[in-house]
């Protein structure tokens, strides 16, 4: 059991985010509130921290099991997603996206091949005063990757979700987004998804399987 601590304006309080490990391997978060002290401080706290905190406590789940664990179980496939599967991890309480939103999400992408490896996150894109900087997209442009597409459209905004995505809605070429902005962070990750001595070895259901979790942020009518 892991707990993590995140600060809440509105309340003054912590709110102490539970993860439970079950056998076989599952996760469960539970959250609940302490009393605490009046600051200036707490009040000064954004609901970024517990974003953060939600998805990092969550994220070091990933790497400690094999994607192909009975975790999977709590997952549940998306409706005609291409065998998309997603697990909410933060139900949201704002407007869910329609085509042609212009959406911005905070993810953290890792690759199922490379045993998790993380190879982009949007809390590593920072902005001159040091805020992490949202990946922006028009829904149904075409220009992400499917998989992420299929993700938010059935999310609320201020919502968190893992999604693991099969090869077929992942990364079809080197040009969709979004892209790692490290060039080699981009080279280890398009070397592995289309290595072509693995992919001629029957190795392409599980190369480019991916596992990002997303935090939609926003959602804006471009056309009224």
């Amino acid at each position: 059991m892991i707990r993590c601590f995140a600060w809440t304006p509105l309340v003054g309080a912590p709110l102490i985010t539970t993860v439970h490990f079950t056998s076989p391997p599952s996760l469960r978060i539970f959250a609940s509130r302490s009393s605490a002290p009046s600051s200036s401080t707490v009040a000064a706290a954004s609901r970024r921290s517990i974003s953060l905190s939600l998805i990092a406590v969550t994220s070091s789940v990933v790497s400690s099991f094999s994607f192909s664990s009975p975790a999977l179980a709590d997952f549940s496939e998306i409706l005609n997603s291409g065998g998309v599967k997603a697990l909410d991890l933060r139900i949201g309480d704002g407007e869910v996206p329609i085509e042609g939103d212009q959406i911005e999400i905070h993810y953290y992408g890792r690759l199922a091949a490379k045993q998790g490896w993380r190879f982009d996150s949007t809390y590593d894109h920072k902005d001159s005063n040091g805020e992490a900087v949202p990946f922006t997209f028009v829904l149904g442009s075409s220009k992400v990757i499917p998989g992420i597409e299929t993700a938010v459209r059935s999310m609320k905004v201020g919502g968190i979700r893992r999604v693991v995505i099969p090869p077929s809605q992942g990364y079809q070429n080197t040009s969709q987004e979004p892209l790692p902005p490290n060039f080699f962070d981009r080279q280890r990750l398009f070397t592995t998804i289309f290595n072509p001595t693995r992919l001629a070895n029957g190795e392409g259901s599980t190369l480019g399987t991916l596992v990002f979790d997303i935090e939609l942020v926003s959602t804006r009518r471009l056309h009224r």
